[in-house]
């Protein structure tokens, strides 16, 4: 089985987890998270990085920076993975959906000033698959109704728009690390802020609001998000090849577009002209008129010996929030096709050039 997503780890990345075993700070302090945090908001372009146990964690962490009330709207796409949602749901508030651009997959921003409301405080932007989100619109829509803005960059290492770095767009950011990103700690995430203010309410947040002066006296509640220094060791080998990880994924999707373009049936990833795509993933979206969904030719694949991954189920569509009484009767046309018509298929970077012609031409056997 050729796997959707392997991850690549160096002898420089196990020498420098074993350093950090070997000096005994294997828990929640050390100078692999000191330098992760510092390294990674510095690639990002941000002044502080606190880290964190997850990707979705982070989120939570973003959302409360916000001082929600209850009620209060944060806008974001239906397709997307559940985290954002459940962040906002959770802190009282509620998701306020928009769909996709058929074209990039990314948010469709023209449609966000519609939903404004009073109640808006926010705009939760997510990079799906590797591309940035149109970003400018937003953050000039944001200025002019005194709205924050938060990036969920979990899917855009390295990636750019217009020349600057996902991830040091907005007021908040976060990421996720988990084995299948470009940077991975095996699990862990971070949040990017640029206030000292903010990133020292994140870290007490992060770390049960223990307070310095006297630890166990609490005045709010917090969580227990911390992220190990053996896993920020693991997190500062990769950020010193960071352009070599994202030349190989454009390498491996570059080769893909080689071998598939031109096929009937289906859409390639794009890249806008203001885009840097670093193809966290490289997506296929089947066109209706093959007669075959994503999972059809998800299972034709696998009797190939070729793992591949379904694309994002909408939020509107989830059971979940059906319960809650969210997004009742509300319809998001590209989201849905998306979510039936995409998959994507192997890219991790231990993928080699001859999996990927094998991958290509067993796409092509399955549409045929």
């Amino acid at each position: 089985m050729i796997p959707v997503a392997e991850p690549l780890v160096t002898e420089h990345d196990i020498e420098l987890v074993n350093e950090a075993l070997a000096t005994g700070w294997i828990s929640s302090a050390g100078k692999f998270l000191d330098q992760f945090e510092e390294r990674w908001a510095a690639y990002c372009g941000m002044p502080h990085g606190i880290a964190v146990s997850n990707g979705s964690v982070a989120l939570d962490i973003a959302v409360e920076l916000l001082g929600l009330e209850a009620g209060d709207e944060v806008i974001m796409p239906s397709f997307t993975i559940i985290s954002p949602a459940q962040s906002v749901v959770r802190a009282g508030g509620i998701p306020v959906l928009v769909d996709s651009d058929p074209g990039n997959w990314q948010m469709d921003v023209s449609q966000i000033e519609a939903k404004l409301t009073p109640r808006t405080r926010a705009i939760l932007v997510v990079h799906i698959y590797g591309h940035p989100a149109d970003m400018d619109p937003v953050l000039a829509l944001a200025r002019k109704h005194g709205l924050k803005v938060i990036e969920d960059a979990a899917e855009v290492h390295g990636a750019k728009y217009r020349g600057r770095t996902c991830g040091g767009l907005a007021d908040i950011s976060t990421f996720s690390f988990y084995a299948n990103k470009l940077v991975t700690t095996g699990e862990g995430g971070m949040v990017l802020v640029r206030t000292a203010e903010l990133a020292e309410r994140a870290r007490s947040l992060r770390n049960l609001c223990f307070q310095k002066k006297q630890r166990f006296l609490h005045e709010e509640l917090g969580y227990n998000f911390r992220l190990t220094n053996l896993q920020a060791a693991l997190g500062v080998a990769q950020i010193e090849r960071m352009e070599q990880i994202v030349e190989r994924k454009r390498a491996i999707a570059a080769l893909y577009l080689e071998l598939l373009r031109g096929t009937e049936g289906i859409s390639l990833p794009i890249e806008e002209p203001w885009a840097r795509n670093v193809y966290w993933v490289f997506g296929l979206v089947l066109d209706q008129a093959t007669g075959l969904d994503a999972a059809a030719l998800a299972g034709r694949l696998r009797e190939k010996g070729i793992e591949t991954r379904p694309f994002f189920l909408g939020m509107h569509e989830q059971p979940v929030f059906g319960k809650m009484g969210l997004f009742a009767g509300e319809n998001y046309p590209v989201a849905e096709r998306l979510a039936r018509q995409g998959l994507y298929v192997p890219t991790g970077l231990t993928i080699t050039d001859q999996e990927i012609h094998q991958v290509a031409q067993a796409v092509r056997e399955g549409i045929r």
